[in-house]
């Protein structure tokens, strides 16, 4: 709003100061700023409300260290999370922007799923919460949303540059009409490879094909990675922190991807228009640190499903508008291995159990935050090193677009 607010007076009435709104950098400051300030303004009154409605999490016993100590801790916390989201983007971001439309609606989409299934939990005592199959249901349908945008939205392309441009291509060039194209394109960037990107359309004979692969692809991305953000949210600061770290390389990636003079120079996919979505990105970090404060350990609040699924929804869609979605195994390296610890261990247990008669298993517990609690590892260690490996995939993850 204030962006359009600012545009407008710098266009018409040549505003003093006005003109720096339209820096995608200002903004996105702004963003990460005013994430925080709405968590400082509003989150002990929210936590105090959630008190108030008896939304105290609901531990079950399962004989780990300080776990029986977190019942009645106020959950539904992600409310914290998307206002703080949602807040500044509405404010600095340009409306307009297909993408920002589209991760608006994801984070509002699977928040809703989340809260859905807490306030099942809480309010109606159903200890079950919202059935598994309506939770997928609700997951495969943003996919569909967020898949079939970006196949049929005309403003979804990448821009492609004419051939017998001169080698160090001079900023006059890149933006010359005349040597480059907007195209829609299922392209997509894929670490290591020579040219460091691979079309979807190539893999099938023909469009149709090509099509349903990819909104298949989205779906299942969208899916596996707001599931194994909820499957980390099981220690005090352990999924915020991770997110925070992820976000922020996807803001960094939205960034050089938005740039013409940076895409160019590190030689990597320009998508026109995806600048902007270094703001919600940015926003989607301050919220996160900002969350911090009152979910680090001891938590005074925890995020519950309505932010787990909203964390990682929006993080899938992230990856997905920006075209690194297969660099989430990698970046998102934490949220794959708790995922699997739980798959392999269910997996081993009903094999021996079949096999032997008596179920056996890999981990002490799962997911795999549990096994090193079961190590009696103190909860903070535990946080703490899980965030490092966090940096280190981060890191490793932007190195990818050089080495080639």
């Amino acid at each position: 709003m204030l962006y359009h607010l600012f545009s407008y007076l710098d266009k018409e009435y040549d505003l003093a100061g006005a003109g720096l709104f339209q820096y995608i950098t200002f903004r996105a400051m702004l963003a990460t700023i005013f994430s925080m300030v709405f968590i400082a303004v509003f989150g002990k009154r929210i936590i105090q409300q959630l008190q108030k409605m008896q939304m105290g999490e609901i531990v079950r016993n399962l004989g780990l260290a300080g776990q029986m100590e977190k019942t009645g801790t106020p959950t539904m916390g992600g409310i914290i999370i998307i206002g703080a989201v949602v807040f500044p983007v509405l404010l600095f971001a340009d409306l307009r922007n297909v993408y920002i439309q589209l991760l608006i609606t994801t984070i509002l989409w699977t928040g809703a799923i989340g809260f859905l299934d807490d306030y099942l939990k809480r309010i109606k005592k159903n200890k079950d919460g919202l059935s598994g199959k309506f939770k997928i249901l609700g997951q495969v349908g943003l996919g569909l949303i967020v898949g079939l945008t970006l196949l049929v939205n005309e403003g979804v392309t990448v821009r492609k540059f004419n051939t017998n441009l001169p080698s160090s291509k001079p900023v006059s060039e890149l933006v010359s009409t005349e040597n480059y194209q907007d195209i829609k394109s299922l392209e997509t960037t894929i670490p290591f490879l020579k040219d460091n990107e691979i079309n979807y359309s190539e893999l099938l004979p023909n469009e149709t094909a090509s099509n349903v692969l990819y909104v298949l692809l989205v779906i299942f991305i969208i899916t596996a990675v707001s599931n194994g953000t909820n499957i980390t949210d099981g220690l005090d600061g352990l999924a915020a922190g991770t997110s925070a770290i992820v976000a922020t390389v996807l803001a960094i990636f939205a960034y050089l991807s938005g740039n013409i003079i940076f895409s160019n120079y590190l030689n990597i996919m320009y998508i026109p228009y995806s600048g902007e979505i270094a703001i919600f990105a940015t926003a989607l970090v301050g919220a996160c640190i900002g969350f911090l404060w009152y979910n680090a350990y001891p938590a005074q609040v925890f995020m519950g499903d309505t932010g787990s699924l909203a964390l990682g929804g929006v993080i899938a869609s992230l990856a997905i508008v920006l075209r690194k979605e297969l660099m989430l195994p990698l970046l998102c390296g934490v949220f794959l291995v708790e995922n699997l610890s739980v798959m392999i261990q269910v997996f081993y247990f009903k094999y021996t159990k079949k096999k032997y008669g008596e179920g056996r298993r890999v981990f002490l517990m799962a997911p795999l935050h549990h096994h090193y609690q079961k190590k009696d590892i103190p909860e903070p260690k535990i946080v703490t090193r899980f965030w490092i490996v966090s940096i280190l995939l981060a890191i490793s993850t932007i190195l990818t677009l050089k080495i080639r």
